[in-house]
């Protein structure tokens, strides 16, 4: 049996695991502010939005932890089993927060969720690498992407709405039990890379083989003349800090909203869970949005006879300059639709910049690093996103989330010095030596 067009069935496959990867991290944010009062009936709005922040810091490490360790265990046991490790381990420990009863609790299943759900980044990184020429790399992660923002769209209403039936603990059994199903079409699906995919046609496994860097097809395996590092050149060389710098800057972005949007609703405008379910989930729309704007975009410049380097480039400080104005003027959005669809925008902004940035390991190294160095970035990342977690409780006390979003601004400034200065050309890097 041939498949055509396999590679997007590939890429479709991970972009659902990541949509369902974010109903179950989001499954917390959004019940939280109905759920703490449950569990901490003691606790004002301060302390409960402290205990949220305190568990959310303990997934990040973790999550920052598991990007590094998955990363090398991607390049390791290779694409289809490490993906069914990820979501094997992920969809257990959302099942396993039912079970929670306070910090401690809470605690240890937000870090196994978070070491788990980490090989989602560094595993799409490698699938892209794998499954697809270079042309076309900035489209296949932004459709990988698209699967956070429908992730946080879907999320939001359907979690609200199952509240409203079923109990927090019944609520994270179930979208447990869905990560699950999930390894059915994957092990069925993607039974081994395009160099030896029994269904890919000749015509597609030859696209892509000849579309990646350049190479001569030898029976089964493919000589290719890439630049695979240890870890100590690769952190010697300033381009791998433009990229470590980079995610490190624009990750806590993202956080930013992806833990707080219910709180801060919740908070700032006396939003109900009903309300959350009609207007929670507008700012995943333009990060949805964002991420195909920025894949298509991408891979239009490219057509047209941009260099790499100047489309990288181009789309990645677009999407900053989008960011910037938008987070200064949510200090002040005035009605709660206001600030939802400044919010969109922001997160349109990210999207259309974050493709981009993920693409830079793989245009960069070889297949047998593009993991590594694409878990570094990710565990620099976690760190700052972890760090700004712990900030916000004290730097919105009295629900003025004001500075904290300056803060975003100024990292969105970050991320066009860092990709700038520190990566003066993208393209396939040679050893110093």
């Amino acid at each position: 049996m041939k498949m055509k067009n396999l590679r997007w069935w590939v890429i479709a496959l991970i972009a659902l695991a990541t949509v369902i990867n974010y109903i179950d991290r989001q499954a917390l944010s959004v019940l939280w502010p109905y759920m703490g009062s449950e569990i901490y009936p003691e606790k004002n709005a301060d302390e409960l939005k402290q205990v949220l922040g305190t568990v959310s810091v303990v997934f990040l490490f973790s999550y920052a932890i598991g990007q590094a360790v998955f990363g090398k265990i991607f390049d390791w046991i290779g694409t289809r089993i490490g993906f069914v490790l990820s979501i094997g381990v992920w969809s257990l420990a959302t099942a396993l927060h039912a079970f929670a009863q306070g910090v401690l609790t809470f605690s240890i299943f937000r870090a196994l969720l978070g070491i788990s759900e980490a090989g989602n980044w560094p595993g799409a990184a490698k699938a892209n690498a794998e499954w697809f020429p270079s042309k076309e790399r900035a489209l296949a992660q932004g459709i990988f992407n698209s699967g956070a923002a429908i992730g946080g769209i879907i999320s939001v209403p359907l979690i609200a709405y199952l509240a409203l039936f079923f109990s927090w603990k019944v609520i994270f059994v179930l979208i447990g039990l869905v990560g699950l199903l999930w390894l059915i079409p994957w092990l069925v699906l993607v039974k081994a890379p395009p160099i030896k995919h029994p269904w890919i046609t000749d015509e597609e496994r030859e696209y892509i083989l000849t579309g990646q860097k350049a190479g001569a097809v030898e029976g089964s395996e493919v000589k290719v003349d890439e630049y695979v590092p240890s870890y100590g050149e690769m952190l010697r060389r300033k381009e791998s800090w433009g990229v470590i710098i980079a995610t490190a800057a624009i990750d806590p972005i993202w956080w930013l909203f992806i833990v707080w949007i219910p709180t801060y609703l919740v908070e700032v405008y006396n939003m109900d869970v009903k309300g959350l379910a009609i207007i929670g989930w507008v700012p995943y729309v333009g990060a949805m949005f964002g991420a195909w704007f920025g894949g298509l975009l991408s891979q239009n410049r490219i057509k047209a006879g941009w260099s790499v380097n100047k489309t990288r480039k181009a789309v990645i400080v677009l999407g900053c300059l989008i960011m910037l104005p938008s987070l200064l003027m949510l200090s002040n959005p005035g009605s709660a639709n206001t600030a939802v669809l400044i919010m969109a925008a922001i997160l349109f902004g990210f999207q259309t910049s974050i493709g981009s940035i993920q693409t830079l390991p793989s245009d960069m190294l070889g297949k047998d690093s593009v993991g590594s160095l694409a878990g570094f970035a990710g565990m620099a990342a976690k760190f700052s996103a972890a760090g700004l977690t712990a900030m916000v409780p004290f730097l919105t006390a009295g629900a003025n989330y004001h500075n904290v979003f300056i803060l975003g601004a100024a990292l969105a400034s970050i991320v066009m010095v860092s990709i700038l200065f520190l990566c003066p050309k993208i393209e396939p890097l040679k050893s110093q030596k």
